[in-house]
């Protein structure tokens, strides 16, 4: 088999990999069109141990094997990519953001998201006719793009008008309707008053949303702050919590009514933990004036502090009590997944569990082909400098990534 080491095929292909450790050397390629990715530490993203001295074959935009190099023959032909020890895993899913809506800003958004090792991103709610078009196109070197479309919630005037706003039982089921004729990965909901502004979408609006989505073979996530919010959803069969809860401690109803309902997914959504945190490593990566901004409001801030609180003590022991836990980040910062892996290790959530929920569950969540490196899954996977299992913050030391079997170039 010809064989390439992994500086050797990053570079022939116009990508950068220059952190990479490995004697680069290059054939002509193989005839057989799969790539055998050997001698790497694989997470695999399922929670299990990773696979030592791994033999990772692609074929195309999939993973057809992948396991210790003595159990997974190389096709005859293949190119091999030597990654001299480094870690693999599976790309990010951000089941949660809020991204551009001109054409050439939202592909951009997506390619930067792709360079920071995201493999697929989930817009909530604020989306009209672009989002559907880039949704169905295959763009390279750029992340997949689910859409919920148009959420839904009450009349909230002076905020986006993009929502449906409705205040009956039907206008809701009609809004869900027409959401489905649009196929939406899911179906968004605000639960808020946003502190008093507005009348809040209450539990009958809600029970109608959530059973007509379900009709229509729907999964309904919802915005929440309050404790009480979320035990009502809870009961009227709610799919997914996009936030965590966030004015008081959970208690044991809640916790109960979560284990009534296995398959609820929490994406906890954590808020700036309101200390100093180390943004050196975003230097050359994003706008200079930009990191110079989050560098300078990186400080310590007690009631940023005591808001966090109320929120990882909330993740710690519902992750602690089985509830399945996903990963979004509520904005645009393609570099928000890092952050936020960072602040749920610092709730009390083990990295591996992190990475889990940042992939697997996440992938899951948004029916994404991804988010494990296992044979029939797209092949999004980011290569490593260290391992994030000892250290969370290693997700940020990418050497490469591949979204779809294809290497993304990083600058």
């Amino acid at each position: 088999m010809p064989t390439r080491t992994a500086r050797g095929i990053f570079a022939a292909l116009a990508v950068a990999a220059a952190a990479l450790s490995v004697k680069a050397q290059q054939s002509d390629g193989g005839a057989s069109g799969a790539v055998v990715f050997e001698n790497a530490r694989v997470i695999v993203g399922d929670g299990s141990a990773p696979i030592e001295s791994a033999r990772l074959v692609v074929e195309g935009s999939r993973i057809v094997a992948v396991g210790p190099a003595d159990d997974v023959d190389a096709p005859q032909g293949a190119d091999v990519v030597d990654l001299g020890g480094l870690i693999v895993m599976p790309a990010l899913v951000d089941t949660h953001t809020h991204l551009s809506r001109t054409r050439d800003e939202l592909i951009e958004d997506l390619r930067q998201r792709a360079r920071f090792g995201v493999g697929a991103a989930a817009s909530l709610g604020q989306d009209e006719e672009l989002a559907f078009e880039i949704r169905d196109e295959d763009i390279p070197g750029a992340a997949r793009f689910y859409t919920a479309g148009r959420g839904i919630t009450t009349p909230e005037p002076g905020r986006s008008d993009i929502p449906y706003w409705i205040t009956t039982a039907d206008e809701g089921r009609a809004a869900v309707r027409e959401l489905a004729e649009r196929d939406v990965d899911i179906v968004k909901i605000w639960v808020d008053d946003r502190n008093g502004q507005y009348e809040k979408l209450s539990p009958e609006l809600y029970r109608a949303i959530i059973d007509e989505a379900h009709r229509h073979g729907l999964k309904v996530t919802a915005h929440i702050y309050n404790l009480s919010d979320a035990k009502e959803l809870l009961r009227a069969g709610l799919d997914a919590f996009a936030h965590g809860i966030r004015d008081t401690d959970v208690d044991d109803e809640v916790i109960e009514l979560f284990k009534m309902r296995p398959d609820v997914v929490l994406v906890p959504n954590l808020p700036d933990p309101g200390v100093p945190v180390d943004l050196r490593w975003l230097q050359g990566r994003i706008p200079a004036e930009t990191l110079e901004r989050l560098a300078a409001a990186s400080t310590e801030r007690p009631e940023a502090q005591a808001a966090f609180a109320i929120q990882a003590r909330n993740l710690e022991r519902l992750a602690d009590e089985g509830v399945t836990i996903a990963m979004g980040t509520d904005g645009n910062s393609p570099w928000a997944p890092h952050l936020e892996m960072e602040d749920m290790v610092r709730a009390g959530m083990a990295p591996h569990d992190v990475i889990v929920a940042a992939t697997r569950n996440s992938a899951a969540l948004l029916g994404h082909d991804g988010g494990t490196i296992e044979p029939g899954k797209s092949a999004d996977f980011v290569v490593l400098e260290a391992d994030p299992l000892e250290d969370i913050t290693n997700t940020r030391r990418i050497a490469q990534v591949y979204l779809r079997g294809e290497p993304v170039e990083l600058e």
